[in-house]
């Protein structure tokens, strides 16, 4: 009996280490006028329609990944929430690997390892009027991250998702949108 329940909580320890950050599931709760979606390892590489080695490449460490998209207006999403999502990140025990700035975004990247094994990425990025959260089981390679973006961004049905989310004129905007790609 004892050594079953050994085994029980090395399991619970082990699915726990591997679930989407607390930050993320918190954050889609607070602006409950978000739109997200999750994908899993298959549906990503269905995403692949140019059956591209290197996207299958970038994709292969990823188990699970939850895309959120936020209108900051919308929701009143301040730069004091945003200076607030990297602390809560960083106090969750991901460590920032990047940071920068270009064309009026912010892009930072947050690592959670594990004597050396990637558990979760999560890559943000901001301006002026939006928020996307890209929250990952598993990591990709960062260099990489724009045509990760760009794949994401060119798939049709998803591509279409995207789009209308970003569209002034959606309007369901004022409910959650939730879509799980599976």
């Amino acid at each position: 009996m004892k050594k079953f329940l050994i085994l029980v909580l090395m399991i619970a320890v082990t699915l726990s280490a591997n679930a989407q950050s607390q930050t993320t599931k918190d954050l889609q709760k607070k602006f409950e006028k978000s739109f997200s979606l999750y994908f899993y390892k298959n549906t990503l590489r269905m995403l692949n329609q140019e059956n591209s080695p290197e996207f299958d490449e970038l994709v292969k460490k990823i188990e699970k990944m939850k895309f959120i998209m936020l209108d900051k207006g919308e929701n009143r999403f301040s730069t004091q929430d945003y200076t607030n999502l990297l602390k809560s990140y960083s106090s969750e025990a991901y460590e920032e690997v990047m940071t920068s700035r270009f064309e009026g975004k912010n892009f930072d990247v947050y690592l959670k390892d594990q004597k050396g094994m990637a558990l979760g990425t999560v890559m943000l990025v901001s301006d002026s009027s939006k928020l996307y959260v890209l929250d990952i089981i598993g990591t990709i390679d960062v260099s990489k991250a724009s045509k990760f973006f760009s794949t994401l961004n060119e798939s049709s049905e998803l591509g279409q998702r995207v789009k209308s989310f970003m569209s002034k004129d959606d309007k369901d905007k004022k409910k959650t949108k939730e879509v799980v790609v599976d």
